[in-house]
Order: C-alpha cells, then structure tokens, then sequence
C-alpha cells in the first residue's frame, strides 16, 4: 500500500518552489536509471568487457576448424653445404671407417606449400570451450553488477535530493512562520509590549534559516551534477526530480538472486573447470596433418644452367602423448586445489554474511517504515503546538521564549522525519541488493 508521507502545507510548498523552471523535465526515478543504463560510461565498459569475452571464447573455438598455411622460400647459397661420405665410396678398397667430404646441391634453392592440419581429438581443447563458456557467463553476471550498482547509485543521489527538496520546503515553510512571527513582533514591539530583544532573537532566526537555505541549495546542486553524471548526460541540462516522496511496506524476498552469491558460484565453477583443463593436458592429443607443394632447383652457370621444379606432398596422423615434464603439471594442479578451495570458503563466508545482512536489513527497514509513520505524526502534533502557542501569543498569554520552544520542537521533529525517511531508504536499497531484487528496464 503507498504511503502519500508529506504533510499538504509541504506538498504545497514544494510545488509552488518549482514552478519557476518551466523549461526543465522532470525525471522520475525510473527513467534517471534508465537514462544512466544507456549513458553510463561504467556500463558500456562493462558491455565492452563482456563482448571481450564473447571473441575469447570465439577464438577458442577456432582451435576446432582446420588449420591451413601457405609457405613460401628461397635460399641462394654462396657456400654449398658439406657431407661426409664414407671414402670406399670414391676408392673400394678404402677402409670403412674412413670419409671424404664432399659438396651437395645447387645454389637456388626455392620451395612453396600449402600445409593443412586438422584437430582430431583434444581434451584439454574441448574443456578449454567448456571454460570460456564459464568466462562468458561470469562477464555476464559482472556487467550485471555493474547495472546494480549504477541502480544503487542513481537511486541513492536521487533519494538525497528528494531529502534536500523537503528540506528546503520545510525551511520555505519555516520562513514564513518566522517572516510573520517577526513582522508580530515588530507590531508588538511600536506598541511597547514587546522588548527589542526579542525582535533581535526573531531576527537572528530568519537569518540561520537563511544561511541555512543557502547552503541547502548549494549541496541541492552539487548532488543534482552528480546524478546527472551517473545519468551520463551534460551538467548543463536542467533536471527536475519528482519531489514526492512515496514508500511501499513489503519485503523482498529471499536472497536467491543475490549477485555476489551468483558471481563467488561462478568463480568456482571457473576454477573447477581450469582444473579439468590442466589434469585433461595428459591426455594424449591426435591431429591430421598433410603438405602439398614444389621444390626448384637451379644452377646459374654457363653452359649448365637451369632452374627446374619438383612435386612434393605428404599426408600423415600424429599423436602426442606428454610423458614426463618435471612434474610441472601437478604442481599446477596442487595450486588449482587450494584455489579451488579458498574460492569455496569465501562462497560460504559470503551466504552466512549475506544471510545475517539480510535478515538485519529486514528489520531494519520494518523498524524505519514504523519510526516514518511515528515520525509524521509527531510532526503533525509539533506543528499543532507551534500553532497554538503563537495564537497564545497573540492573545498575551504565552511569551516569545515558548514560542521560539515550540518552533524548535517542530523543527526538531522535522528534522526526526527526515532522518527516518534517510533510514528507511537506506534499509529499502540495502535490502534489494542482498536480495538481488531490483527493476532494470533494458
């Protein structure tokens, strides 16, 4: 059920204060973080890291698809290369153990190929896919968090300026009491039945509530920059907000959509998965392999020259087996299991923390909802009472001292309301966030 929290007179106030920018568009809630989830500069970083992502795990898939290169070369030797042959080669009845060098080859030497490869079968290729699926969906869930938090911060700035807006009209308000109980004062005191003391004390009243609203606009605007910030447009585009503030009495459900309880389950899933990958690279891998291509041959002396080229092709299955590397490999996999299991206890640190967090937040926000609704009476009853007094005054039997009591009392419970409301926000936004219930209208 809404809860319509301002008093008529305030109401009254607030919208008299912001007729005179006729030009600037008001801006719901709802549409401040719709703006911000096009324009918000974190955002679209968090986009791009996302798309990053999805051409990683593309790339890794690639692995898959046959693999062709084209080979191209070219050597002129200047000093042909050397063998040794056995010298019964050249003499017959040379000993065997005997060798005699000798020159091979020509000097142009040219060879051109294409050589294709083909992945038959390889585990840790297949579980490294696996992993970058993870991956995506961990980037995923991060630009979700990156959505909750411009969420959480567009609606706490602009749950302080609806602070300060009423703050403002509560000091509107206050000044012309004040305005009135001076001007009374002043009447009270050309008839002589007033001190100029007590004219001096109004006055010094108006004038902190003066200073007061002063500086309250400023802070007004400072808040508003930043809004507009988080919203990504100009500062210099004149924004209004919805000044009227309105609280809805319900829970929110169990904390099951909880982001960082999503984002600590992923990461263990990650590592889970890196650990498959590091103990399937033992397994052995098979590939198809294949060249077809030409080799020339050429002399470039009179009166033998020639250049003349020759086919060359082969196809073949290799099969890798990793024997022995040092045990590198289980080392790795010994520091994969204990990362594994610190992820694992900070998952279950996280839910304890975050279940306690919820259940305080709860209460929280059911106390806060009850301390508004105290809150609005008694300021109802302090304006009531302010009320009176100065009708009292005005009739000589109360003093300006009891007046200027009861004006702080009211202003006091003005400023108990607001605190109550700040509270019940605080409590409602922290609420949503443990509990991953949040509106995001893509």
């Amino acid at each position: 059920m809404l809860v319509n929290i301002h008093i008529h007179k305030i109401l009254l106030l607030v919208l008299l204060s912001s007729t005179g920018i006729a030009n600037a568009q008001t801006y719901s809630l709802q549409q401040c973080i719709d703006t911000a989830l096009i324009n918000n500069k974190k955002l679209q970083i968090s986009r791009n890291n996302q798309q990053i992502s999805e051409q990683k795990s593309k790339e890794v898939k690639a692995n898959l698809l046959p693999k062709l290169d084209a080979n191209a070369e070219y050597k002129y030797y200047t000093d042909l290369p050397y063998q040794l042959m056995p010298l019964s080669t050249f003499n017959p009845t040379a000993p065997e153990w005997q060798f005699k060098e000798a020159q091979f080859g020509v000097p142009h030497n040219i060879n051109a190929n294409l050589q294709l490869s083909v992945p038959l079968y390889n585990a840790q290729l297949y579980n490294n896919i696996a992993t970058t699926k993870i991956a995506n969906q961990l980037a995923d869930l991060q630009k979700q968090k990156t959505e909750e938090q411009v969420f959480f911060e567009v609606s706490n700035l602009y749950y302080n300026l609806q602070i300060l807006a009423n703050q403002q009209a509560f000091i509107d308000s206050n000044l012309q009491k004040t305005s009135k109980l001076l001007n009374n004062m002043k009447l009270l005191h050309s008839q002589l039945l007033a001190k100029a003391t007590d004219v001096s004390k109004v006055e010094l009243q108006q004038l902190q509530l003066q200073t007061q609203k002063q500086l309250l606009e400023s802070k007004f605007e400072q808040v508003l920059n930043t809004l507009k910030l988080f919203m990504g447009i100009e500062l210099t585009r004149e924004v209004q907000i919805e000044k009227n503030i309105q609280m809805k009495e319900q829970l929110e459900s169990s904390a099951n959509n909880n982001i960082d309880l999503l984002l600590a389950q992923q990461r263990i899933n990650l590592v889970e998965s890196e650990l498959k990958s590091i103990k399937h690279s033992r397994i052995p891998s098979l590939s198809l392999f294949g060249m077809y291509g030409t080799t020339g041959f050429g002399y470039d002396k009179q009166p033998n020259d020639f250049l003349n080229f020759y086919p060359i092709s082969f196809a073949g299955i290799r099969l890798q087996y990793p024997l022995f590397n040092g045990l590198a490999t289980q080392r790795k996999i010994n520091q994969k299991k204990i990362e594994l299991t610190n992820v694992s206890l900070e998952a279950e640190w996280l839910k304890d923390q975050t279940n306690l967090q919820t259940t305080n937040a709860s209460n929280e926000k059911i106390v806060s909802f009850q301390s508004v609704k105290n809150a609005e009476k008694q300021l109802a009853l302090a304006e009531k009472v302010y009320m009176q007094t100065l009708l009292q005054l005005k009739e000589g039997t109360a003093s300006l001292t009891e007046v200027l009591l009861a004006d702080n009392t009211f202003r006091e419970s003005q400023q108990n309301y607001l605190a109550a409301v700040i509270a019940y926000f605080k409590a409602d936004l922290e609420l949503k966030k443990l509990t991953g219930n949040f509106t995001i209208k893509n």
